[in-house]
């Protein structure tokens, strides 16, 4: 019997995000990881894919969530559906609520600031669970915008790795869906029907990162291999795994 579209797509999904975890020795026996639930399509796949791969008895793992609620912008998820699907996937979750103030630092956009805090939480509530990684829902293709931004902007040809090991304290980042195309789960969060945000980022189109977005998408219409000659650069140059 042929497969239906989302057992197809699942299986295309499933298969590239074990191929990330065992290509870039992203999880290891004992691990207990904290997953960053932004509420997005793309850490909702993260938690349901992770969640399904913590299941398989070897390598064991164990998995937290935390959702971080940026109490200064007008983005906000629905924590009931977050908690519900969380629960779902037999996956517990923590939500906690920061801000910041963008005065403080006019030469950092709203957009770092924001990350940077959620970042720092992230780091905050996983020492405190005890966990050894976090879990970042970035795809393939944050990736490449990422090293697109870097080329143009910073003069590094640098990445957001697939694995990072801090060299500061004992905690590595991990992004198991670094193979995974962003149009798959974006077609995926369709078909799951997965719970949307309240309100959307007022900052989410006036990035620099929106700009990359749109020059990758003009590059793969001259060339549909372009994202595998970058993708195998990064790879040649040792960027994936830092």
């Amino acid at each position: 019997m042929k497969p239906t579209e989302e057992q197809a797509l699942e299986l295309r999904i499933r298969r590239r995000v074990s191929k990330g975890l065992t290509q870039y020795g992203l999880i290891a026996d004992g691990d207990y990881i904290l997953i960053g639930l932004s509420g997005g399509k793309d850490s909702l796949a993260l938690l349901e894919f992770m969640a399904a791969r913590a299941r398989v008895h070897k390598p064991h793992i164990r998995l937290a969530a935390l959702h971080v609620r940026m109490s200064n912008i007008a983005y906000e998820s629905d924590t009931a559906d977050l908690e519900q699907f969380a629960s779902k996937h037999n996956v517990p979750l923590i939500i906690r609520e920061t801000a910041f103030d963008p005065s403080t630092d006019t030469r950092k956009s709203p957009c770092f600031l924001c990350s940077w805090n959620r970042r720092k939480m992230l780091f905050t509530v996983a020492q405190e669970l005890g966990c050894n990684k976090i879990a970042l829902g970035h795809h393939q293709d944050d990736i490449l915008h990422t090293m697109l931004l870097n080329l143009a902007y910073q003069g590094q040809f640098s990445t957001m790795p697939a694995r990072l090991q801090m060299r500061k304290f004992e905690m590595t980042i991990i992004r198991p869906l670094c193979l995974v195309c962003e149009s798959d789960l974006k077609t995926w969060a369709e078909l799951r029907q997965y719970p949307k945000q309240k309100k959307r980022c007022p900052y989410e189109s006036d990035s620099h990162r929106t700009d990359m977005k749109r020059i990758f998408m003009q590059l793969e219409q001259l060339n549909p291999e372009t994202r595998y000659s970058m993708w195998n650069a990064l790879e040649q140059a040792g960027k994936l795994i830092e």
